[in-house]
């Protein structure tokens, strides 16, 4: 089934331009391409999104819980947490297909639901969950799309080169792989060159082929100048595309920075594994003033401390005292080991 929420709808009292016998546009409103002088220079000081103390609730469940943030134009931002977290909830919220029970939401400087009409020719949309018809063939279902809209639609062809589609024009959506699919639906998302796009959990269930895939086009949005708000629950996905993140988990935020950042901040502990069968090592890997643990195993160290120097350090102490070592590696915090540290549970759950 074809879902979709845009249409026309005349909002009670309003005025309209009577210029084209297809043009619904509230008198106030400014024809597509065309902006108010003091109206584009008060949006430009502030941010693309901001979301101020949200919260819905059903019934006595509460999925997003105060939640809180800002998004900045032409930057990446992701909201990321496990499955149940409140990330689609909150995402459907600031794109107004949500009705949040208090708090407030400003995409572009619009309220997602007074202003949905022009907010609508604006952002673009992949959900979650979505289907077209069986046999709905490609370009059919990028001619619908494009017609939904009041300006002028960016080139379907064009852009389904972009996305790797072009071969695929003439097939019926059911024969799409996974990844296809996906990538049709970001060709929908953008087909009105939105200024905002939103993304949910764009790759789940897709193979790491396509999951790389899929991130360069989402890099290449990013790289046309526009702003991208997705949510995710894969934690490379957000160390490699995002910007910044929030971590999201039990309907609140628990802290907003980029994925390095946090990882600093919160997990600052660095793990150096190696292999020697110099009797002095012990000794001098002992002496590095940032180790907090040594354990030994046969020929086998494992050494843990905090500083951005800490691996260099280790390093540079295995050179000075000249210690062979059969086996090095080192092991790096990442974002899930944040989560975890924040929450006392893995992503995974």
């Amino acid at each position: 089934m074809l879902r979709t929420r845009i249409g026309v709808v005349r909002p009670r009292g309003a005025r309209y331009l009577r210029s084209h016998p297809h043009d619904l546009r509230p008198a106030n409103v400014p024809p597509p391409g065309k902006k108010c002088g003091i109206v584009s220079a008060h949006r430009a000081a502030r941010p693309v999104i901001q979301v101020s103390a949200i919260r819905k609730a059903y019934g006595k469940t509460v999925a997003v819980d105060e939640v809180s943030f800002e998004v900045a134009d032409g930057e990446i931002f992701g909201l990321i947490g496990p499955n149940g977290a409140g990330k689609t909830t909150t995402m459907e919220c600031v794109e107004g297909i949500r009705r949040y029970d208090r708090g407030s939401v400003r995409v572009l400087g619009l309220d997602p639901f007074r202003d949905v009409f022009e907010l609508q020719e604006r952002i673009g949309v992949q959900l979650q969950q979505a289907q077209l018809q069986k046999r709905i063939k490609v370009w059919e279902a990028m001619q619908l799309w494009a017609s939904l809209y009041r300006k002028k639609p960016v080139r379907g062809e064009e852009l389904l080169g972009q996305l790797g589609l072009a071969e695929k024009r003439n097939a019926w959506f059911m024969t799409l792989s996974g990844g296809q699919k996906q990538r049709l639906f970001i060709a929908l998302a953008l087909i009105n060159d939105p200024e905002v796009v939103f993304l949910d959990e764009l790759t789940t269930g897709l193979d790491p082929q396509a999951r790389r895939a899929i991130w360069d086009l989402v890099r290449g949005i990013r790289d046309r100048g526009k702003t991208v708000f997705l949510t995710t629950h894969l934690m490379e996905e957000a160390e490699r595309l995002c910007d910044r993140v929030a971590i999201i988990e039990r309907g609140r935020v628990i802290d907003i920075d980029t994925p390095q950042r946090l990882v600093d901040r919160h997990c600052p502990e660095r793990s150096v594994t190696l292999a020697t069968d110099d009797a002095h090592a012990v000794g001098c890997l002992a002496q590095i003033p940032q180790v907090e643990s040594l354990r030994q195993e046969e020929t086998r160290f494992t050494i843990r401390g905090t500083g951005d120097r800490f691996v260099t350090d280790v390093i540079r102490c295995l050179s000075e005292n000249r210690i062979t070592v059969t086996d090095f590696r080192t092991e790096l915090p990442n974002l899930e080991d944040v989560f975890l540290k924040l929450t006392g549970h893995s992503i995974r759950d």
